[in-house]
């Protein structure tokens, strides 16, 4: 196949033609004279209008197989949110200091790979360990398909190791989760009571929290109903914080009804439902051997340190040909 046929299939894959109609349609609001009266909404419209720009021009300029592959890779995130940023959280598991390290082993990685495809990371929250690694952290990665690519990340992931804190060396097996959601827009209408939730603050510590742990500007928000916490730390004013909390725990709540969604057609199809923590998605083993393996596609590197460094992409794409069919 020619180069272009190829950026013909890729119009096509793309919805390039859908893609410049939604151009014209934000440049005529962007030229009204209200266009930023609503400063948040026009930020939005913004970004969007740079993304579809940039995307569009990746597509017209392609020049090599190289630039094809990179789009062909593009043309797989068809998920509706698959476009959206991404809010990533890690929980460390039973194991005290062992699963601690290695939950923060694993945000080094996603904040290393944020890093290396060029999206802004910013730290929402960081719980740390006692003794080291962190319990949880929450961090949000923003840029075009950043929820698209991360989505292979959510589940159980597994570390096999010689321990650093074992006096004897002996090898341990350390787990944490990894949860992930979509950065919602201002336009998805998720209600949220005041009733329904528990704000209390604190002082700021730890990652992003430095400079400001001297007033109680961090906040955290329960949503009573569900059981979802969220806090946020990272910014000098407790108002910010709280936005950026609640903006998250509805991402989250939002997530959520579209979970439920699946679950109920799922149970009606007859379908297994899996637990939360359920089996791991992928295993990292430091010793004996050196090896990842993702259990879900089979896909394997035998260079740990070079995934844990944030060389994830190989591992993303195998997933999304998975899901792709």
């Amino acid at each position: 196949m020619t180069i272009d046929q190829s950026k013909n299939e890729l119009y096509s894959l793309l919805k390039i033609d859908e893609k410049k109609k939604r151009v014209r349609e934000i440049e005529a609001q962007m030229n009204k004279s209200d266009f930023w009266l609503n400063h948040e909404k026009a930020q939005e419209l913004t970004k969007e209008l740079s993304d579809l720009n940039g995307l569009i021009n990746q597509v017209e300029n392609a020049q090599n197989d190289q630039d094809i592959n990179k789009l062909n890779i593009l043309a797989m995130f068809s998920g509706i949110y698959d476009k959206n940023s991404a809010v990533l959280s890690i929980h460390a598991g039973a194991g005290g200091t062992e699963a601690q390290d290695w939950a923060q082993m694993l945000l080094r990685m996603y904040e290393r790979w944020a890093d290396n495809m060029g999206f802004r990371r910013e730290t929402i929250d960081v719980s740390l360990g006692e003794e080291a690694g962190i319990k949880s952290a929450t961090i949000l990665i923003t840029g075009l398909h950043a929820f698209g690519w991360l989505k292979s990340e959510a589940g159980v992931h597994r570390l096999v190791r010689l321990s650093p804190f074992d006096a004897d060396h002996a090898r341990h097996t350390s787990f944490a989760l990894v949860e992930l959601v979509p950065e919602i827009s201002n336009d998805v209408e998720i209600e949220v009571e005041n009733k329904d939730l528990r704000i209390d603050v604190f002082k700021a510590g730890g990652h992003g929290g430095q400079g400001v742990n001297t007033t109680d500007s961090a906040v955290r928000i329960t949503h009573i109903p569900t059981g979802i916490v969220v806090a946020c730390q990272n910014e000098r004013s407790q108002m910010q914080n709280k936005e950026i909390a609640l903006k998250i725990l509805k991402s989250k709540l939002h997530q959520l009804k579209i979970k439920e969604k699946q679950e109920e057609e799922a149970k009606i199809r007859g379908e297994h439902i899996s637990a939360g923590w359920g089996n791991q998605i992928r295993s990292y083993v430091l010793h004996p051997y050196k090896l990842v393996k993702d259990h879900r596609t089979d896909f394997e590197s035998t260079d740990p340190e070079k995934v844990l460094d944030g060389d994830l992409n190989e591992f993303m794409v195998e997933y999304l040909k998975k899901i792709k069919g």
